[in-house]
């Protein structure tokens, strides 16, 4: 029986092998689940945005590489429609939200994504303030002129209407209020300029003067203004009470400080009696067209440097705008005129008016596309333009029998600021 120990040898390996294999066992695959993410409060809020975030506690098993919030109008915005993106991991994080619309209900949540899909917050909602709206400009009262400012169309009265006065420009800095204008000592206009309703004499009333354009940059108060010497009229800029002359013969019209480089724009009076638009640049001029021409207004956004200007051509007055010297045409045929302008992102904007037949139309041109705002049944001209968020705000006036009447439009629609005899010049947003 030789044949049994084998037997049992082979037996006992078979017992061992199978042991082995019932000991061997695989790691099961971690599941992997979308993030883990709250929504923050909103922080800070304002007319055409805020600020607010979240908070991704978990990643789910897979790295979070995108996060941010989102909104809509509408309950349940998604990562797909508008939205922030903010880094990306776990942990919280802040957005801001722009472009908004004034005085509108928003509905917002934070996301996260990962490789298993897209997660979101709690939803919240927000709700942009309306901004506030200032005008400068001039309202007739027992037939004078009085230098006003209209709040949201309240008006404020910085004369007494003892004597003539306006408004060409208001600025505003914080809780501040500048504006600069004139008001007659009874033989001559003064230029002055208000912050918060308290006049500085820019002159000394000895020769005709007005200021034309405020700009204020930190502490620093600028106001481009023009006065009567002799038979010509210079063009200055005062600086916290200091003025220095940018031309001998001219007419003046508007000033942007950017930085520490003050930019000034007007017409100065050539060899032949016409004159010719240019630019100032810390008292350099650059010539924007040669006679027969105004500069309007300057607006600097970033490193470019935009005017507004207008020029004959022996039959008609074109209309312009120019980036960094290369111009652009406004118009074409019908005499056009430009006043100020204002850049949002790449858009250009002027404020001017345009002859037809032998009534002006107030218009407002976008990228050179013209929008009238009155129907020409009378006299009209667009003065100022600005932009907030996706609204488009311009000043002016419409005359009807008559009488001129100071008027806002919002996108346009027309608001009148009064029924009396009246001038809109500038007008300012503060969000």
């Amino acid at each position: 029986m030789k044949w049994l120990p084998t037997l049992a040898l082979s037996l006992t390996l078979f017992s061992i092998n199978s042991c082995k294999k019932s000991d061997t066992t695989s790691s099961p695959t971690p599941t992997i689940v979308v993030p883990a993410v709250s929504t923050s409060a909103i922080a800070t809020i304002n007319s055409t945005s805020v600020s607010g975030g979240g908070n991704v506690s978990a990643d789910g098993g897979a790295t979070v590489t995108a996060r941010g919030v989102c909104w809509s109008t509408s309950s349940g915005p998604v990562a797909t429609g508008s939205h922030t993106t903010d880094g990306s991991g776990t942990g919280s994080f802040t957005s801001t939200i722009t472009g908004l619309n004034a005085g509108t209900t928003y509905y917002f949540r934070a996301y996260a994504t990962n490789s298993a899909g897209t997660a979101y917050g709690n939803e919240l909602t927000f709700t942009t303030s309306t901004p506030d709206v200032y005008v400068a400009g001039m309202e007739t009262i027992a037939g004078k002129g009085v230098a006003t400012i209209w709040k949201n169309g309240v008006a404020t009265h910085l004369t007494n209407g003892a004597q003539n006065a306006a408004l060409y420009s208001v600025f505003v800095s914080g809780t501040d209020v500048y504006a600069t204008g004139f008001e007659s000592n009874g033989t001559k206009n003064v230029a002055k300029v208000w912050k918060n309703g308290v006049a500085t004499d820019i002159t000394n009333g000895a020769n005709q003067a007005r200021g034309w354009s405020v700009f204020v940059s930190g502490t620093d108060v600028y106001v481009a203004y023009e006065e009567k010497i002799g038979s010509n009229t210079s063009g200055k800029v005062w600086k916290n009470g200091t003025a220095s002359t940018v031309f001998a013969d001219g007419v003046m019209q508007s000033l942007f400080v950017s930085g520490s480089d003050v930019y000034v724009a007007a017409a100065e009076r050539t060899i032949s009696g016409s004159f010719a638009a240019k630019i100032w640049k810390n008292g350099v001029a650059t010539a924007l067209a040669g006679d027969d021409s105004y500069g309007t207004d300057v607006f600097v956004s970033g490193s470019d440097v935009y005017a507004a200007f207008e020029a004959g051509n022996g039959t008609n007055v074109i209309s312009y705008y120019s980036k960094n010297g290369v111009q652009t045409p406004l118009n074409a045929g019908n005499d056009a005129e430009t006043y100020r302008m204002a850049v949002a992102g790449s858009d250009v904007y002027v404020a001017g008016y345009q002859y037809v037949g032998t009534k002006t139309v107030a218009k407002v041109w976008k990228n050179t596309v013209g929008t009238s705002l009155t129907n020409g049944s009378d006299y009209a001209q667009a003065m100022d333009v600005t932009v907030s968020g996706n609204d488009v705000y311009v000043c002016g006036y419409d005359t009807q029998a008559g009488v001129a009447s100071a008027k806002v439009w919002k996108n346009g629609v027309v608001t009148s600021l009064t029924s009396a005899n009246s001038f809109a010049w500038e007008i300012v947003i503060k969000n």
